[in-house]
């Protein structure tokens, strides 16, 4: 039911999902590959035609609104891996005696060891991570002006656009990632029945500070009303040597089409 419902929605926004040039020109569906996601491809199934040279994307997700899950370690060069830019030495030396007393810890222990044991592992591993993070990011985006901002919500939202579709309870939301102006297309004479603006990427990092009362997450504040939290936590209840980021959009352009349907 809430698939009909998305799709039959969709249809409106999208003329080229009901209408072909001819009999030949045939709607494909695909199912993206993992592979494709680990390259910033965030969409799960396309609909093309071939003939057209169109395709849009789709990005499902069941009561879920996280970005990404992205990992920091001794070995992953964040900035590299998001931004195109590579971190400072300065950040891994910041970092690496951090992750190096937990793999020494690991490996004493068999890989048997709990995060419980370390005590307030918040203060003594989260916040200097989280602090070297936070220094990093804001000198990349000083280094590379204009830059940083933009490919970070790239990296987060994907680097095509797409269509969220969120099933909730008794409700499905859609939202449009319409970065690039591919989506809302018309086909021929026909237009869509509503349209959908161009969204604005940020060109500067305007802040990040601790969310209140909180030692595990930033607030990523960015020109264009973008708004990023990162909460860092551990993966697995045992000690390694790598801390998981749960990313998500706080706040985003007023310019972000977004459609609530219920099903009640």
């Amino acid at each position: 039911m809430n698939a009909s419902f998305a799709v039959n929605f969709l249809i409106d926004l999208e003329p080229r999902l009901s209408n072909g040039i001819d009999s030949n020109d045939v709607l494909q569906l695909e199912i993206v590959s993992d592979k494709q996601g680990q390259l910033g491809d965030v969409r799960d199934v396309l609909a093309i035609r071939s003939s057209q040279k169109w395709e849009i994307g789709i990005s499902a997700k069941n009561n879920h609104r996280a970005v990404k899950h992205s990992r920091l370690s001794n070995e992953i060069n964040f900035g590299e891996k998001w931004l195109g830019f590579t971190c400072s030495a300065t950040y891994f030396e910041e970092i690496k005696p951090i992750f190096d007393s937990l793999a020494k810890l690991r490996t004493a222990s068999k890989a048997k060891q709990k995060w419980d044991t370390l005590g307030d592992y918040h203060t003594s591993v989260y916040v200097p991570v989280l602090d070297a993070f936070k220094k990093e990011l804001l000198q990349l985006d000083k280094e590379n002006p204009g830059i940083v901002a933009e490919k970070l919500v790239e990296y987060l939202i994907g680097n095509q656009d797409f269509y969220k579709v969120i099933k909730g309870k008794n409700k499905v939301e859609i939202q449009a990632y319409n970065l690039h102006g591919t989506l809302n297309l018309p086909f021929e004479n026909i237009k869509p029945k509503l349209k959908i603006q161009k969204l604005k990427l940020p060109n500067r990092l305007i802040e990040i500070v601790y969310q209140d009362n909180s030692q595990t997450t930033l607030l990523v504040s960015l020109t264009e009303g973008w708004q990023i939290s990162f909460r860092i936590h551990n993966a697995s209840s045992r000690i390694e040597p790598s801390l998981k980021f749960i990313i998500n959009l706080v706040s985003t352009p007023r310019s972000l089409f977004t459609n609530h349907l219920s099903l009640g």
